[in-house]
């Protein structure tokens, strides 16, 4: 069909179905009028009455009003709207409408005497259904405020849910079709919550970049298996604050959690089709709201006190909390997505949209991407950002697909809007900033790139540490970068060695077991015919894939983790633990469980007590208490490779087997193994009270070869005696320490192990 057929079906069928106004349509003043006196007019139920109100702050707030009478405020930025009204929910569902009449500077407002907290609300948005030219307004659609603290029921995604009609025959024109039915039955609605901040007895754990060590986890996935906490709190905040669950994070020693989306999130059509759901939560819908279905307490805004006692919690403990945001899209999707929010809100001013303004500019895989470069959607995200931090306690953010935020027009810009606003917010600039420094988009991969006061993800620490110890690099030049804080892609404008976060696994992707275990995915239970999920898992499973009973296999998959466990925590960065990890966790070779909201996604508690894999809680145990303990671990400052004395002692040196410092040949030659000397007498900086951080030396040997390697240790003045800290070729590692070699002599390094040794005297 020609393009001008397409738009007369398209015209046709719009007018024969909705009435929706040709381009181009009257006065907007006059417009605005005249649906404002229907919208009155056309109230299902008396409203209440509304008085002027103020256009800020956005969303609903509780308060004392005009003469101490009690109300709710409530505002909403809708730029394009010819009306707004206000929809109140009784306990048995009943709707009662009221007309925002008050328009500042863009945004709807009222104050209604006599909403307290708990009530239920969200609004209707009245103005053109004009797709063609990206507008999509649908007043049977009932919105949810976007600034709505708490939100009260699910999203089920029938068709009355869309703006669109979801069913029309002529698909290629269904966006395009309006769906006039009332979707307020099959939405989820705001709650007005009562502000009633109280952290006089919280205190922040501030702990510093460099001696951090971070736990991701899964708030529901973290507590549902757990035995110590109570079956009525599994899988929620209250469960995460649950001393059975805090005690497992403070015996490990981590200082940190990076939740997984707390946000609340919708769950899409075609999971529901399925019969699964959206558990990892990456598909917000509501960017100030705790997620409810995480909540023990209801869903009436007792949500948000919930999650404001876990972080009590956690803060108690001396645990930092940190969450993973998803402003780069929401859940309602591209085109033929339902409309939930800021679709029927402005679709025109809070959504990239393409030169076809039919059409979504899609940068993160999810069919839409929130124009982060205008100013009322900076607003919004920024005003969560900081409600986040200053009202719900947490202390820091991980940004999924963050060079989708940094975008200007369509480049990624590290001038852009969103990162000049943060660099300079006086609330945003003082907590922890990691940047998942990429997205889908042309020119997204960003990874060193952002800016000072940014921390990312390092995934090129993630490929080369797994390629190491599976035998696939070619030589060790970019693993001797990424054990020494990746100089190469931080060591500018004031960056520092913590700008890595360091990681091997996360939640995307195998888990460390499954790492050593499988060399294909097998994600055949997402029903999607195992397409999703990445193929490049740089995986070695020893042998056989997938579980085995050949006890030699097993004994070299546990090394294996063992390996990669010692190399993350002794690596120079910001190193990352997965929830877990630590004691076996196995998704049964499923690299892409986000939507296994099940025992595949959810931890298995009882590893813990099971002798195959205790031994590698015990051994992560030890290696984050010895990270704590070693300020030459945890450096401050990059490395400078250079000579500090007179004597010639580097503070980081690398050593070839034969005992020789590295040379330019030998690293690019082909080699499985490679020294890292560590010197703890040349460590920069100052402690608290202004005096020089000095530590022990240590000299790490990290061999990935398939046969046993005699290594001459160096002597001096590197060291005249080495103490052994740990062997990863040990399965018990209490055994380990103890042993005494001089400098100078040969040791056997057996193969695929890990020989920590301290410069002795």
């Amino acid at each position: 069909m020609s393009s001008a057929a397409e738009q007369e079906a398209v015209d046709t069928a719009a007018s024969d179905t909705t009435g929706a106004a040709p381009r181009g349509g009257p006065d907007m003043d006059s417009v605005r009028e005249r649906v404002q006196a229907r919208v009155l007019r056309a109230a299902a139920h008396p409203g209440p009455p509304v008085w002027p109100g103020s256009a800020h702050p956005l969303g609903a707030r509780f308060h004392t009003g005009p003469g101490g009478v009690e109300g709710t405020n409530f505002a909403l930025w809708a730029q394009g709207a010819e009306a707004v009204e206000l929809c109140l929910f009784d306990a048995l569902g009943t709707e009662t409408r009221a007309a925002l009449t008050e328009l500042t500077h863009e945004i709807w407002h009222g104050f209604v005497p006599g909403v307290r907290p708990g009530q239920r609300y969200g609004f209707r948005v009245h103005g053109r259904w004009d797709p063609w030219t990206g507008a999509r307004y649908n007043p049977a659609k009932l919105l949810l405020d976007p600034y709505a603290r708490a939100v009260d029921g699910d999203f089920s995604l029938p068709p009355e849910v869309y703006g669109h009609v979801r069913d029309w025959p002529q698909q290629y024109i269904a966006d395009t079709v309006r769906d006039d039915r009332d979707s307020a039955p099959f939405v989820p609605k705001g709650v007005v919550v009562h502000d009633d901040d109280d952290w006089a007895d919280d205190v922040r754990p501030k702990t510093p970049w460099s001696d951090s060590v971070i736990y991701e986890l899964h708030v529901r996935g973290f507590t549902m298996r757990h035995p110590g906490v109570p079956p009525e709190l599994r899988g929620t905040y209250a469960g995460l604050a649950h001393p059975a669950a805090v005690e497992h994070l403070t015996g490990l020693g981590v200082t940190a959690v990076e939740l997984l989306p707390v946000h609340q999130f919708a769950h899409e059509d075609h999971l529901l089709r399925r019969g699964l759901r959206n558990y990892w939560g990456y598909n917000s819908v509501g960017y100030f709201a705790p997620h409810a279905g995480y909540s023990a307490s209801g869903t009436a805004g007792q949500q948000v006190g919930e999650f404001k006692r876990m972080v009590k919690a956690l803060h108690a403990a001396g645990i930092e909390v940190i969450l993973d945001v998803v402003y780069n899209h929401t859940a309602e999707a591209g085109e033929l997505g339902p409309t939930l929010s800021l679709r029927g809100i402005d679709n025109r001013g809070y959504y990239r949209l393409q030169s076809d303004p039919r059409r979504y500019a899609d940068y993160t895989g999810c069919g839409n991407t929130l124009h982060a470069g205008r100013p009322h959607v900076l607003r919004l995200i920024t005003d969560s950002l900081r409600y986040w931090v200053t009202e719900m306690g947490v202390d820091g953010f991980r940004f999924d697909l963050a060079a989708a935020l940094a975008r200007s027009m369509h480049d990624v810009d590290m001038l852009s809007p969103f990162l000049a606003v943060i660099a300079q917010d006086p609330v945003l600039r003082r907590v922890k900033l990691i940047a998942e420094p990429w997205d889908v988009g042309s020119g997204g991969y960003q990874v060193g790139a952002f800016p000072p006061l940014w921390t990312e993800w390092n995934d090129r620490y993630r490929d080369a540490v797994r390629d190491f110890w599976r035998g696939a690099l070619p030589d060790v030049r970019d693993l001797g970068y990424r054990l020494s804080g990746s100089s190469d892609l931080y060591a500018w404008g004031g960056r520092r060695p913590y700008a890595s976060v360091n990681f091997v696994t996360a939640h995307d992707g195998f888990t460390l077991r499954d790492l050593v275990s499988y060399e294909r995915k097998h994600n055949e239970e997402n029903g999607e015919a195992n397409r999703d999920g990445t193929n490049d898992n740089r995986s070695w499973n020893g042998g056989a894939e997938g579980e085995t009973d050949d006890p030699r296999i097993a004994a070299l998959r546990r090394r294996q983790l063992r390996n990669l466990l010692t190399t993350l925590l002794l690596s120079t960065g910001v190193p990352m633990l997965v929830a877990g990890d630590e004691f076996g966790r196995t998704q049964g070779g499923n690299n892409n469980a986000y939507c296994q909201d099940n025992e595949t996604g959810w931890v298995d508690w009882s590893l813990l007590s099971d002798p195959a894999w205790s031994g590698l809680f015990a051994l992560a145990r030890r290696l984050v208490a010895l990270r704590r303990a070693h300020p030459v671990l945890r450096r401050r400052a990059f490395f400078s490779g250079r000579p500090q004395g007179a004597d010639g002692l580097r503070d980081l040196a690398w050593f070839t087997p034969a005992g020789a410092e590295m040379t330019e040949r030998d690293w690019y030659a082909p080699a499985a193994a490679v020294g890292m000397y560590l010197s703890g007498r040349d460590i920069p900086g100052r402690d608290e009270r202004g005096r020089q951080v000095t530590d022990e030396s240590f000299l790490a040997l990290l061999h990935a070869g398939d046969r046993p390697v005699e290594w001459v240790l160096p002597g001096p003045p590197w060291a005249g005696e080495y103490e052994l800290v740990l062997d990863t070729s040990r399965e018990e590692q209490e055994a380990a320490p103890g042993t005494r070699y001089r400098g100078g002599t040969p040791v056997t390094v057996p193969a695929r192990s890990v020989l920590l040794l301290r410069v002795a005297g």
